[in-house]
């Protein structure tokens, strides 16, 4: 007899979870976290592949069935394709995706890719090199378009570019970037500027939206037409050119907030259970992990998380508390 499936308060069915496997990264976003002086969680505090694989066995006997792994910038983790090839072996993983800056993928795209990763989103906001260096503090473009370049060799599906929209800042660089997907043939995710920066930068003002975004493409380069029957429950709203060439997703969770159509749970790297990316609540996975709890006692934790998801995040309201600066390490780019 099947689970009960993991419903929340407002019926939402979750199916989705998204593992961080490390809170560190190899480039430094200025919207993201400070050049200097981070301070990151200590080792044995990660969880180890073995804690991730049973925890993940325990969520598809509720019903996951989709699968994200991000970081900090998860080609940091040592032996990551280890951790992909367990993943993409559980029954019932019916999506196993990654979410990377790509400053490592010309060594390990072809490693993850043998290891049973085929959907694999990067994070590059220009390719502009200087640009590049201003955002990230690192001169690292070359190796990013190289990882670009082996996964479409390798033949990943569906490559996405993750591209955080901030205002005053991205403008020149959001026609450049679409025409670059459009000649390679992936699919640009402009993400609205989020609150969740570790040095507090981000007010509404920062943010371009959508909306903004789509004029611009839409006079410079086509017309974005709504991609029919889109999927209710994912993120990103797509459009497609009107002239046929290529693909443009928007995650718009400040002036679209999607989130009575979230399906997500969120793992973070130290251990523990989030229902929502800007959640200031969680529930201590690792300690049932680490002490033989019995998997009745790790699904019960899991429902108890499921079942006290709010509503929305507020992000609009003047109700929203922005997550502590501990939290905001420990994701890679939102809900992409």
């Amino acid at each position: 007899m099947a689970a009960r499936p993991l419903v929340d308060s407002w019926g939402r069915v979750h199916d989705n979870l998204r593992i961080s496997v490390t809170d560190r990264c190899n480039i430094r976003c200025f919207y993201c976290m400070p050049e200097t002086d981070v301070h990151f969680v200590r080792r044995s505090e990660i969880l180890d592949f073995e804690e991730i694989e049973r925890f993940v066995r325990i969520a598809v006997t509720l019903g996951i069935r989709k699968l994200r792994v991000t970081g900090g910038e998860p080609l940091v983790r040592r032996d990551l394709a280890v951790l992909i090839r367990r993943l993409s072996t559980i029954p019932g993983i019916e999506d196993l995706a990654l979410t990377t800056n790509g400053v490592l993928l010309p060594q390990l795209a072809a490693p993850l890719y043998e290891a049973g990763l085929r959907r694999i989103n990067v994070h590059l906001d220009t390719i502009d090199r200087a640009r590049f260096l201003e955002i990230t503090r690192r001169d690292e473009i070359h190796k990013v378009l190289a990882g670009l370049e082996a996964c479409k060799q390798l033949g990943y599906s569906k490559i996405k570019l993750n591209a955080v929209a901030v205002k005053h800042l991205v403008e020149p660089d959001i026609v450049p970037l679409a025409r670059y997907a459009r000649e390679n043939g992936f699919e640009v995710r402009y993400i609205e500027f989020m609150p969740l920066d570790a040095q507090n930068l981000w007010d509404r003002s920062k943010v371009l939206l959508a909306d903004e975004i789509i004029a611009i493409l839409g006079r410079e380069i086509a017309p974005l037409v709504p991609v029919p029957d889109p999927d209710p429950r994912a993120p990103a709203s797509e459009y497609q050119f009107s002239d046929g060439i290529g693909r443009v997703g928007f995650i718009a969770s400040v002036s679209r907030p999607f989130c009575l159509n979230c399906n997500r749970l969120r793992l973070t790297a130290d251990g523990k259970l989030r229902y929502c990316l800007f959640a200031v609540e969680e529930d201590d996975v690792k300690t049932l992990l680490r002490s033989d709890a019995s998997d009745e006692a790790i699904v019960a934790l899991v429902r108890r998380n499921v079942a006290g998801k709010w509503e929305g995040h507020e992000i609009n309201s003047t109700r929203f508390v922005a997550p502590p600066a501990a939290h905001v390490l420990d994701r890679r780019l939102g809900p992409a």
